[in-house]
């Protein structure tokens, strides 16, 4: 092979490499990054079925446990209330021990008597209510000698020897003597006797107990069979009846749950549902907290399956996933290759133009000749202009950056001019609406007064004119004369809208007493609405305003926030100092608990006459106290809190 022949092949194979790999890198880059974001989701659906199952396996067990309270709690009633159990009662003592005998063996019980109601311990909880005349059924724990005072056999049957334990908390204990007991009392109410049938089943070493809830559990094949599910109580974090084994035909009794299930479930009092260390193992679990008569967590009871068999299940298809992707790259590479043919003959004898050229042919002027001295033409201006192109890119970079940073800074200023400008805007357009309603009120008010004072004069002369007889109307004068003060009362702060300047003096005022004097003013409306009220008043230059003025807005407000509350809420005032447009000032924060102000009400809260209270007020209270703080020089505003609730803030200039 030439040395020509021996560089056309190697820069054609060059190029067939180059074209495989652009084609073949979405496949072989991106669909590995496809599977394993879809195993990734697919492997967490999956375990949030094994919860879900594994919840519905908690479920049954569950229902199990409540159905075998009930159960009991019935059929103890049902002996108590029996005529056979009434005739037992007056039988011989040796008669009356076999009848009870008999009943607990029927009724698969480890204990049952009768105790009077003047003996029967009010201690448990189930007790003390079949003592008030209804029955109950609990959970409760018993000591080694309340099992023993009962049946020695009970104690000996409840003792567990404690098997040191992977993963669990620490402990110095040996042993678990304690019994949980499915405890049950039913009321005995007859004339042959009054007290307390009381009956229990010892969950010790109850294997018959929790193999039928491991039976109703895993009757299914997917998660049950071959033991791999499982079923537990414990006492405490102690296994005191188990079909998880220990060995082939061990049960883990003694073994203890491990110290994360013990602190969520025990501790924290919830239900876990996740994958846990069990034993040997690990499982697919759920711990449900069990309490006794007093409501006190004293043990747990366990649904499980093993997780192995399902992690290599998805192992198993995952491995599977990733043999098919390699068998799709391995056949399309081949498979390109074989179409990419019609591309490669053009690139092969333009590349050959190419090699003579570079040779010194300068006479192939002609067909592929002249194609491969234009491209080279073309590569050298292209490289010319890309220089070209990279310097004024750079110029024009450098240029984009100043006139962003110039833009900025514009619109930095815009912004800050424009919201000056709007809340100055606000500020005209309140104080145009303002004088405007100002002086029809202050019309209406006084076109009020003269009528009002003829009503109230022919009422004093009607009342004159009656004498003794005005006894008998005396409720309908009543009324006239309360709705004519609250007319008055109205005309009043009409006129206070329209002429605050003649209802003020202004002078330096500390705040922190007039809110206090405040508070005292208005105490019989928070008490009596049940509100608690919480001030932060620390001491802050005077402002500027007359002290009557500031009480009016300061009551205002706080009347306002209570009648927001209702019947009970939490009522924040507080002091502190704050800039406003560069000004000095002190803000005064009301805030409430209440619903706070609806969106679509928010830009009329301060308008004259605005009320959300229909058969209250007049509206005027806010508009009142917004004119006489903007008299003063300041501003009030409002919001609300995110957490809920309206907030107010009084800003006034500090007194110069």
């Amino acid at each position: 092979m030439t040395r020509l022949a021996r560089t056309r092949h190697r820069l054609v194979g060059s190029i067939r490499v180059r074209l495989l790999f652009l084609a073949l890198a979405p496949l072989v880059l991106l669909t590995p990054l496809l599977l394993l974001l879809g195993a990734t989701r697919w492997s967490a659906d999956y375990d949030k079925v094994l919860i879900a199952n594994v919840d519905s396996d908690l479920r049954i067990a569950e229902q199990y446990l409540s159905r075998i309270l009930s159960t009991t709690g019935d059929e103890l009633t049902g002996v108590a209330e029996s005529v056979e159990f009434a005739e037992a009662m007056t039988a011989p003592p040796r008669a009356r021990e076999s009848f009870f005998d008999a009943k607990r063996r029927a009724l698969g019980l480890d204990f049952l008597y009768f105790a009077p109601q003047e003996q029967a311990a009010a201690d448990w909880p189930v007790i003390a209510r079949a003592k008030t005349g209804q029955p109950a059924t609990a959970i409760d724990i018993f000591s080694a000698e309340q099992l023993y005072s009962l049946d020695p056999s009970l104690a000996s049957r409840a003792r567990v020897p404690l098997i040191d334990t992977r993963a669990a908390v620490p402990t110095d204990r040996t042993v678990e003597d304690r019994g949980m007991v499915v405890h049950s009392a039913a009321p005995v109410r007859s004339d042959n006797a009054n007290g307390v049938l009381v009956g229990g089943i010892l969950l010790n070493r109850n294997l018959q107990f929790i193999d039928t809830i491991n039976a109703l559990v895993y009757l299914n094949a997917v998660t049950g069979g071959n033991r791999q599910g499982t079923a537990t109580l414990f006492l405490d974090d102690v296994r005191v009846s188990t079909n998880v084994r220990l060995f082939e035909d061990v049960r883990a009794l003694g073994t203890r749950v491990s110290a994360e299930v013990r602190q969520e479930v025990l501790d924290e009092g919830r239900t876990w549902l996740d994958r846990a260390f069990v034993v040997n193992d690990w499982y697919i679990s759920g711990y449900l907290p069990l309490r006794d008569s007093f409501g006190d967590p004293v043990g747990m009871l366990y649904v499980g399956f093993l997780e192995a068999p399902f992690a290599a299940a998805k192992h198993r298809a995952i491995i599977t996933m990733l043999a098919a992707f390699a068998g799709i790259v391995a056949l399309s590479a081949p498979l390109f290759l074989w179409l990419a043919k019609g591309i490669f003959a053009p690139l092969e004898r333009m590349t050959q133009t190419m090699q003579r050229v570079g040779e010194g042919d300068l006479s192939a002027r002609n067909g592929a000749v002249r194609a491969s001295n234009e491209i080279g033409q073309v590569a050298g201006h292209l490289d010319d202009l890309l220089d070209q192109v990279q310097d004024r890119d750079n110029r024009l970079r450098a240029y984009a950056s100043d006139l962003t940073t110039r833009v900025e800074e514009r619109t930095a200023e815009l912004q800050e001019a424009n919201a000056k400008l709007e809340d100055t805007w606000r500020q005209l357009v309140m104080s145009e609406k303002l004088a405007s309603i100002g002086e029809i009120t202050a019309g209406v008010a006084h076109e009020i007064n003269n009528p009002v004072a003829v009503i109230q004069g022919n009422l004093d002369v009607l009342r004159d004119s009656l004498g003794d007889r005005a006894t008998d109307v005396a409720t309908e004068i009543e009324l006239i004369d309360a709705q004519v003060v609250r007319i008055n009362a109205i005309v009043g702060k009409l006129l206070q809208f329209a002429r605050p300047n003649d209802f003020a003096a202004t002078t330096a005022l500390d705040l922190a007493p007039v809110v206090t004097d405040c508070l005292v003013l208005v105490g019989h409306v928070l008490s009596r609405s049940g509100i608690d009220v919480l001030t932060d008043l620390p001491e802050v230059p005077q402002v500027v305003m007359g002290r009557g003025e500031m009480q009016q807005v300061v009551i205002n407000l706080i009347v306002n926030a209570a009648q927001a509350m209702g019947e009970s809420g939490q009522l924040h005032l507080s002091l502190a100092e704050a800039e406003r447009h560069g000004a000095a000032g002190v803000a005064l924060i009301v805030s409430d608990t209440g619903p706070g102000i609806p969106e679509s009400l928010l830009d009329t809260v301060f308008d004259p006459f605005f009320t959300t209270k229909q058969a209250e007020g007049t509206g005027l209270g806010l508009s009142i106290s917004q004119t006489l703080v903007q008299r003063a020089g300041g501003r009030i505003s409002y919001r609300n809190r995110p957490e809920g609730g309206a907030e107010f803030t009084v800003w006034l200039p500090v007194a110069g």
